[in-house]
């Protein structure tokens, strides 16, 4: 097979042997053009004749937006001083946090996922572990998920100050595409959330990363684990931090995907096994599942810092280099320390060159340095003490109940290397009482009952730490419980988790925010039949915030401030709401279709003036109320009412006057609004005179108002509440006068009851002397008769 032809070694020919005295066989005078320089890439086409067209070299343009990666422009000794910096910085932070990732590996152990076979104090002993911390964890990854994340979207809108209907609008438009894009556009969102939960509850700090992804054409927020952020030992939180480095790890396809999209520079990057932490090998240990086969990875180091970059230096007002360090993201490979990408991490009309946030810290107790301390620290050593006292009471048992001693050498057993079934027997060679002189059993003891208080004691004061309890509530249901008792009850039991609810709706917040800056820098139309702009609604006149209450983190609690609402709003029905009282303990109970079972109270509806004179005494008993519309002919209705007020019935009523007269100001009101807005458009008033005289129209109606009722009832100059104040004192005087005539005839009957009591007496006392003198004769009689005899 013919050697193809190489057109460089046509043109290299023709150019060195033309011309040349010394290499030209046959030199002739000819005058030789400056020959082009053949560099590489450059296009070269072979003619018929043989000879050979240049054509122009195909060079890619440089990006030089501020945006673009400037690894490409740097030249190699900065990058590599970029990379050795990196690379130093990572290994000191890693090292700064050992003892936390010791930690942290360690309380992994502590989930009891998987089951420990040990052979001390005996071999098979028991390896339980105490589920206690791994409850924690879960009851508090599934209340809070449920909180945060409700079905219909985790995020409200609201407007700080004076609002319009534009901004309503534009509220509502905000809040409705930010629940569409993290509940259906962003899919990863509720999963990665629902992991981080965890992870967050497990070791205390858990991060959230929100940037635009290239590959995906959106915006994303990815869960980051703790073990997977890097800062300095003296960094307080991640926007003072003096650089951040995030761990990424991706298969080979994932990191070409991101070369061919231009977003790392096309160098060759090594990839093998990631390096793996204490921490992967734990939860490698728990879970049971390990990397087999040729499975390798690519491990970067993504590092958010300040940079001093000799081409990029930042400029004074005077033009001059400040040496100031700049914001950068800069992304290093693990495996060979090459540059990948280098970018400005500030906006360009930014003065100060502020860094771009795109992490959010979620934390669940504050520690004493950056991380935060989670239910493996809170947890730790009462999950030991729990587990400790566990495996004695299990292993004690098992000595018990599987008893083991000594045995006399001369004893002859058959089959003495098996243990005895249930309803064995067998030979052995020795009388009975030898027998039993030849075993010594070991003292063992059944579990002890103070070991199992003990592990009750642990339990209980791990559980009310963590509030994992009901909330420490007790007889919450009690209903002659008051209302300031059973809240004191609800937060003495949720001082830990309710502080912990506030720090996630905090970090919500600021996750949100970060999204809806993604959005507006997006803009464009809305994906759905939807008014507006996106980039005109993300404005800084809307803030978002989490739908979740910051004050509640539970049903249970939402429950129990309903009913106590419910309760201080029935023992005072005319101070409350009792609809809105009974839609809140529904709505706490999570009942779908409120309305269906609650039907909300009717709103008054325009009526002719006939009707609601008929309907004045149900407005009095507070069935119902009078209202008035701008469309009803106001005039018309307050001449009825007028009309109504002069019959006898009602001028002896003043409360049904007083409604009717409430009634009637409404229209007078109503009718002066009209008014005044057909003299603003006829003569074109400003709103301040506008104001000026609708109160002058207002005090003319009103005027004309008291003429015509002052004829209706007849002249009448007094008020209808004085008149009922006159005849009720009439009615108390008569009342006192009957009184005091009572009292009169009571005190006459008395002095006529005590005089014939005094008769009655003065009878008695004469009837008992009369019957003493008569004794006393009687007695001198007998006494004469025995002594005449």
């Amino acid at each position: 097979m013919a050697e193809p032809k190489n057109p460089y070694n046509n043109i290299e020919k023709e150019l060195t042997l033309v011309g040349n005295p010394i290499l030209d066989p046959d030199p002739v005078d000819v005058e030789v053009e400056d020959q082009p320089e053949i560099v590489e890439g450059m296009e070269i086409t072979e003619l018929e004749d043989g000879s050979v067209e240049l054509g122009s070299q195909e060079v890619e343009p440089e990006d030089t937006s501020f945006m673009a990666n400037l690894a490409d422009q740097l030249d190699d000794d900065e990058i590599a001083g970029i990379s050795a910096y990196v690379l130093e910085k990572v290994e000191e932070d890693k090292n700064a946090r050992s003892e936390w990732l010791n930690t942290y590996s360690e309380g992994l152990n502590l989930l009891g996922l998987n089951y420990e076979n040990r052979t001390e104090p005996f071999d098979g002993a028991t390896g339980v572990v105490h589920p206690m911390l791994n409850e924690a964890v879960t009851q508090f990854q599934s209340q809070a998920y449920k909180e945060l994340l409700p079905a219909k979207g985790p995020v409200r809108t609201q407007v700080m100050g004076k609002t319009t209907p534009d901004l309503e609008k534009q509220a509502e438009r905000v809040q409705d595409y930010m629940n569409y894009t993290i509940m259906h556009t962003m899919k990863e969102y509720e999963a990665e959330f629902d992991q981080m939960l965890y992870y967050l509850g497990l070791g205390g700090s858990a991060f959230k990363k929100v940037y635009p992804d290239p590959q995906l054409g959106r915006q994303v927020s990815k869960f980051i684990e703790a073990k997977d952020m890097l800062v300095p030992f003296n960094a307080t939180d991640l926007d003072s931090a003096d650089r951040v480095t995030q761990i990424i790890t991706m298969t080979e396809n994932e990191f070409r995907k991101l070369q061919v999209s231009k977003f790392y520079r096309d160098i060759e990057v090594k990839s093998g096994r990631a390096d793996r932490d204490d921490a992967d090998d734990a939860k490698e240990s728990i879970t049971g599942v390990y990397a087999q086969g040729d499975y390798e990875e690519i491990q970067l180091f993504e590092c958010h810092c300040y940079l001093d970059l000799e081409k990029f230096p930042d400029i004074g007002g005077d033009g001059e280099e400040t040496g100031v360090k700049l914001p950068y993201v800069v992304t290093v490979s693990a495996e060979n320390g090459e540059v990948l990408s280098v970018y400005r991490n500030y906006d360009p009309n930014d003065t100060f060159k502020n860094k771009k946030q795109y992490f959010v810290h979620y934390m669940f107790t504050p520690g004493l340095g950056f991380y935060g301390n989670g239910l493996i620290h809170l947890l730790g050593n009462l999950s030991r003490a729990a587990t400790a006292n566990l495996r004695q009471l299990i292993d004690s048992g098992t000595l018990a109940n599987m008893p083991s001693g000594f045995k006399a050498r001369g004893l002859r057993i058959k089959n003495d290397d098996e243990p005895l079934r249930p309803g064995e027997w067998r030979d052995v060679d020795v009388v009975g009482d030898q027998l039993k002189n030849s075993f010594f059993n070991l003292p063992y003891q059944e579990p002890s009952g103070t070991l199992f208080q003990l592990l009750g004691f642990v339990v209980q004061a791990a559980q009310k730490f963590v509030g994992t309890t009901d909330m420490g509530t007790g007889n919450i249901n009690n209903q002659e419980m008051p209302v300031g008792t059973t809240i004191a009850l609800l937060e003495r039991g949720s001082r830990i988790i309710s502080a912990v609810h506030k720090r996630l709706y905090n970090s919500m917040k600021q996750e949100f925010k970060l999204i809806a800056d993604l959005i507006s820098q997006e803009g464009g139309k809305y994906p759905y039949m939807e008014e507006g702009d996106k980039a005109q609604d993300f404005d800084k006149r809307i803030d978002i915030v989490p739908i979740a209450n910051p004050n509640i983190f539970s049903m249970a609690q939402r429950i129990s401030l309903a009913q106590e609402q419910l309760k201080l709003a029935t023992s005072q029905p005319e101070m409350h709401n009792l609809y809105e009282a009974y839609r809140r303990v529904y709505n706490s109970l999570g009942v779908d279709n409120v309305e269906q079972l609650l039907p909300p109270p009717p709103q008054p509806q325009p009526m002719n003036a006939v009707i609601e004179n008929g309907k004045v005494m149900s407005v009095l008993g507070g069935q119902m109320q009078l209202k008035a519309f701008p469309e009803q002919d106001h005039d018309a209705h307050i001449s009825t009412h007028l009309s109504y007020m002069g019959s006898i019935s009602v001028r002896s009523n003043p409360a049904v006057i007083n409604i009717l007269q409430q009634h009637i100001f409404e229209h007078i009101s109503l009718k002066a609004s009209m008014q005044i807005q057909m003299e603003a458009q006829q003569q074109q008033m400003d709103p301040a005179m506008a104001q000026a005289r609708l109160s002058q129209i207002e005090a003319e109606l009103t005027k004309q108002y008291f003429e015509v009722e002052a004829q209706v009832l007849g002249g009448q100059q007094s008020d209808p509440l004085v008149d009922l104040k006159a005849k009720e004192l009439q009615i108390k005087e008569q009342e006192a006068m009957n009184q005091a005539r009572t009292d009169a005839e009571q005190l006459e009957l008395n002095k006529q009851k005590l005089q014939a009591n005094t008769l009655i007496q003065k009878d008695r006392i004469n009837t008992t002397e009369d019957i003493a003198n008569m004794r006393a004769q009687n007695a001198r009689f007998i006494a004469s008769q025995r002594n005449q005899g």
